[in-house]
């Protein structure tokens, strides 16, 4: 039997609530569908500060490194916010993208038909959305060097944070986005402020010469990333794959996520280069919603987003397309039959909490399954 093996991080606040729902579906797919699933479970972010003293220990970042895929929770809440910059939750993210080279954050802005009327935008625009927004995640801004605060004397201190980009770090980002946009509506647009920042410069020329090169076949836009910020709150059925740098693509993945009505629905994905011998990618999948503190241990928080990372996992780390497909249909139809979280709560839906949710979704997805 194929053996998969999974390291789960539930992490902080909400993360550990939503990561046991996405457990019952492993147990029923390991038991009902021979999946071979094999799990282990760490600490990242404040719990393992907690814990160790940093955002994740070393011995579970090697559990990290050697899984086919790591499942992330949510990390951060104010019990830590006065900790050493350095050991801050985030930095435990950080360093799991850095560490496992995940350069390419896959997006998702999907909004289920029966959600139109939950986005913050008239339902005609937001009907039938379905955008890709490929993140470039192991360069830019937050990894630039130097990386400081320098003081001036007098009372006044420098902050200083450095965008730096390679021409192979946008060529290869620039690559997937292509290569995803051929298996969607064959249209991308790439962000980025070509106008004020020299970065954005070379990367409108790497992504322009990648495309004449090798990606001719798929249609290219280039904006500036406000302007693209505009246009998602305006038109954003226009978009098909967005590809776009560390910082812009931080920003805009979040405006797109509250186009679908919720943080609290949206997945995303990590990916690294395949491996040259076995083709295998390093991949993490995450919500992109965070840890909720102000909710969490009340049972009442949305596990849609971590059960569709899960659904993410399943398609591109283990090329389970039927059951990925299975999955997020079964999470279209519970919506469907107006079972809503209180953060997408409508008139006339039944409000649960985090486990009615996911039973529903588990029953679903055995009843499609069978």
């Amino acid at each position: 039997m194929t053996s998969r093996n999974l390291f789960l991080l539930p992490g902080d606040g909400i993360g550990s609530e939503a990561m046991a729902e996405v457990r019952k579906i492993i147990d029923y797919m390991n038991a009902e569908m021979a999946a071979g699933f094999t799990t282990d479970e760490g600490l990242v972010g404040g719990s393992a500060y907690d814990a160790h003293g940093q955002a994740i220990s070393d011995a579970d970042m090697e559990k990290a490194m050697a899984a086919d895929a790591v499942l992330f929770g949510a990390v951060g809440g104010p019990k830590w916010d006065a900790v050493p910059y350095e050991v801050r939750p985030e930095a435990g993210l950080l360093r799991l993208r850095k560490d496992l080279e995940l350069f390419a954050n896959l997006r998702p802005a999907i909004c289920y038909p029966a959600l139109s009327d939950a986005s913050s935008l008239k339902r005609e625009l937001v009907e039938g959305l379905d955008i890709l927004i490929v993140r470039e995640l192991t360069g830019g801004v937050y990894f630039g060097s130097p990386k400081e605060i320098i003081d001036l004397g007098n009372g006044q201190k420098r902050g200083i944070d450095t965008q730096v980009y390679d021409t192979y770090e946008i060529e290869r980002i620039a690559g997937v986005a292509f290569e995803l946009a051929r298996t969607r509506n064959n249209r991308v647009c790439s962000m980025e402020k070509r106008n004020v920042m020299k970065s954005g410069v070379l990367w409108n020329q790497v992504v322009t010469a990648t495309h004449k090169e090798k990606y001719s076949d798929v249609a290219l836009d280039h904006m500036l990333a406000d302007a693209g910020g505009m246009q998602l709150v305006r038109a954003p059925k226009q978009f098909d794959v967005i590809v776009t740098d560390n910082l812009f693509g931080d920003m805009l993945s979040d405006v797109a996520a509250m186009l679908t009505g919720s943080l609290g629905m949206l997945p995303s994905a990590s990916l690294g280069a395949p491996d040259p011998k076995t083709g295998r990618r390093k991949a993490m999948y995450e919500p992109v919603h965070g840890s909720a503190p102000d909710i969490a241990g009340k049972g009442i928080a949305n596990p849609i987003a971590m059960i569709a990372s899960f659904a993410m996992c399943l398609r591109y780390s283990f090329n389970m397309v039927k059951e990925a497909d299975t999955l997020e249909k079964a999470i279209a139809n519970v919506l469907d039959q107006g079972i809503r979280t209180g953060d997408i709560m409508a008139e006339g839906a039944r409000q649960v909490g985090t486990v009615e949710m996911g039973d529903a979704i588990l029953a679903e997805f055995k009843a499609l399954s069978a």
